[in-house]
C-alpha cells in the first residue's frame, strides 16, 4: 500500500519591506511522504520570497515536483498557462536547469544542503549562458532551524528587510541570510 501525502495548512503573513509588499497567504500543502520538515518550510519560504508584488500578476503556486519529475517545486504561470517562473529546491542537475531555462522567463533555485558550494562549483561553468537563472543558498544550519517551525497547522510571520529574512511563529524566530550564488541583484 502506497503512503499518502500529509496535508499541512499554513497562514503566511508576509512583510517584505525591500519590495514594499505586505500580504497574507493561506497555503495548503500536500507533503510527500519522503519530504522532510526542512524542505517543506523552505518551499514556504520560497513562496513568500517570490510572491507577486502586483495583484495583476499571476499567483505563485506549489507544484508537484516530488510526484511529477517534470514539474518544479513552485511555479508561476501566465494567463495562457505558460510557465513564466520555475522554482526548484535543492540541487537540480544541469540538464534539468538547461531544459527549464529554455522554457521560462525566470528560473530560481533555493539550495539548503550543507554541500551547496561543492554542488554549485561543479555545475556553475556549464550554466554561464543561462541569463534567467538565479541561485540562492540558505545556510544549512538556518534551514534546519526553520524545520522546528513546522506544524500541521501553522501561522508564520515572514519579514524581509535589507536582504535579511526572519521567519517566526508565536514562540520562536529564525533569521535567514540568503547567499546569492548567481543571479541579478533585483531578483
Amino acid at each position: 500500500m502506497a503512503l499518502k501525502a500529509t496535508i499541512h495548512k499554513a497562514q503566511l503573513q508576509l512583510s517584505d519591506m525591500d519590495r514594499n509588499l505586505y500580504c497574507d497567504h493561506a497555503v495548503t500543502i500536500a507533503r510527500h511522504p519522503s519530504e522532510t520538515d526542512e524542505r517543506l518550510v523552505v518551499r514556504l519560504l520560497a513562496l513568500a520570497l517570490n510572491a507577486p508584488a502586483s495583484p495583476d500578476e499571476s499567483p505563485l503556486e506549489l507544484a508537484k515536483d516530488m510526484w511529477e519529475p517534470n514539474e518544479p517545486s513552485l511555479w508561476q504561470k501566465d494567463a495562457t498557462g505558460r510557465v513564466t517562473h520555475w522554482i526548484d529546491l535543492g540541487q537540480p542537475d544541469e540538464k534539468r536547469l538547461l531544459r527549464a531555462s529554455a522554457r521560462v522567463e525566470r528560473l530560481s533555485v533555493y539550495n539548503f544542503h550543507s554541500n551547496a558550494q561543492a554542488w554549485w562549483k561543479d555545475i556553475e561553468n556549464r550554466l554561464t549562458r543561462l541569463r534567467n537563472l538565479s541561485v540562492w543558498q540558505i545556510p544549512s544550519k538556518q534551514s534546519q532551524g526553520l524545520a522546528v517551525l513546522v506544524q500541521r497547522t501553522m501561522t508564520l510571520q515572514i519579514t524581509v528587510q535589507d536582504g535579511s529574512v526572519w521567519v517566526s511563529d508565536d514562540t520562536q524566530s529564525v533569521e535567514i541570510t540568503l547567499q546569492r550564488l548567481r543571479g541579478p541583484t533585483e531578483d
